[in-house]
C-alpha cells in the first residue's frame, strides 16, 4: 500500500499562511478544536457584516465553501472589551488549505 502524503504550508498556529487573516484588529481566528474565527464589535449588524466579509474572502481564497460547523453568538460585558462575540466555527483543515493542496498535487502531471 502506496501512503500519499501532501504538504501544507501552515504557520506555527497550523493555519495556511496564505489564508486571509480577519481585517478588523478585534477580529482573530483562535485554536482547535473546529477553529473559532472571532469578529468583535459594540454593533452586531458591524460584527456580522465583517464576518460574512471574511467567510467571502476565505471562500474565494480556498475556490470552495468554507465548512462552517456552527456559529456562536455571545457578549462580553466587561469594562472596555467589545460587547457582542460571534464566533464561525470553522473546519480546521479548510483553515489549513488542505483543499487547495489537494487540487495543487491532483494538478501535478
Amino acid at each position: 500500500m502506496i501512503e500519499e502524503t501532501i504538504e501544507l504550508r501552515l504557520d506555527e498556529s497550523g493555519l495556511a499562511v496564505d489564508l486571509p487573516a480577519p481585517a478588523h484588529p478585534n477580529d482573530r481566528v483562535e485554536g482547535v478544536p473546529y477553529r473559532p474565527v472571532q469578529f468583535r464589535d459594540d454593533d452586531l449588524p458591524t460584527a456580522l457584516e465583517r464576518a460574512a466579509a471574511w467567510l467571502r474572502e476565505a471562500e474565494t481564497w480556498l475556490a470552495e465553501p468554507v465548512d462552517v460547523i456552527a456559529i456562536h453568538l455571545d457578549y462580553d460585558d466587561a469594562e472596555g472589551a467589545p460587547y457582542y462575540e460571534v464566533k464561525l466555527l470553522c473546519n480546521e483543515e479548510d483553515l489549513a488549505g488542505a483543499p487547495l493542496a489537494v487540487r495543487k498535487r491532483a494538478d501535478k502531471p
